[in-house]
């Protein structure tokens, strides 16, 4: 039987999120991209530490399982392909089963997002972020405070989801920018008893609680 992504949650992650390459990205921003991959090189064989994301990525995949494959964890990041080979050895080392990603070597990344398939791009630096938001694909910013709160809930997976223009769509939102408060609150009044709108990161919402849902009965 053909491999399938129906029905299955697809996250890509930026490789800085992963894994903590803060120090190799040091070189990278003196200018050097060849001083860069000289080093990614010589540590080809050391594992690369855990980054701020590295614990909800081992939770997301957690739910996976021998026969099911529910989540997948893709790399999308600006990294040259040799940086890349450390990225997949580290997940490797660690137990992490990622398979696919795309190493740009520099060049704005965003145009893969939808030929992976992903349903939510993660990244520790808002203006990558707010590039894959443009590009049409939800996307969300991992702080590095959210690393205790995992520590502190081993078991869970715990997101905050904002309602306006993320789970529900931004009308009421524009209201308000447009017209003020007083516009803001008639227009919620008279539509009390309207659902409001999708907003973009509700596919995600529900592919999350599908998957409580599928661990629950396991």
């Amino acid at each position: 039987m053909p491999v399938t992504l129906e029905g299955q949650l697809v996250v890509a992650i930026s490789s800085r999120a992963l894994f903590d390459f803060e120090e190799e990205n040091r070189e990278f921003e003196k200018g050097d991209d060849l001083a860069y991959m000289r080093l990614q090189l010589e540590r080809l064989n050391q594992p690369a530490p855990p980054g701020v994301a590295f614990s909800l990525v081992h939770k997301l995949l957690a739910f996976n399982d021998q026969d099911t494959q529910r989540v997948e964890v893709v790399i999308l990041s600006r990294n040259d392909p040799v940086s890349g080979m450390r990225v997949f050895r580290s997940a490797q080392h660690y137990g992490l089963p990622i398979q696919r990603g795309s190493f740009t070597r520099g060049r704005p990344p965003w145009r893969y997002l939808r030929p992976l398939r992903a349903n939510l791009f993660l990244s520790a630096h808002l203006a990558d972020v707010r590039a894959a938001l443009d590009a049409g694909v939800p996307a969300a910013q991992v702080y590095p405070l959210s690393v205790r709160a995992s520590d502190a809930h081993p078991n869970e997976v715990r997101i905050a989801f904002d309602g306006d223009a993320v789970l529900f769509s931004d009308e009421a939102e524009r209201v308000f920018q447009s017209q003020g408060l007083s516009a803001f609150q008639a227009h919620e009044a008279d539509n009390a008893s309207q659902p409001l709108g999708s907003g973009p990161f509700k596919p995600v919402l529900e592919a999350l609680h599908r998957l409580q849902a599928e661990g629950t009965s396991r």
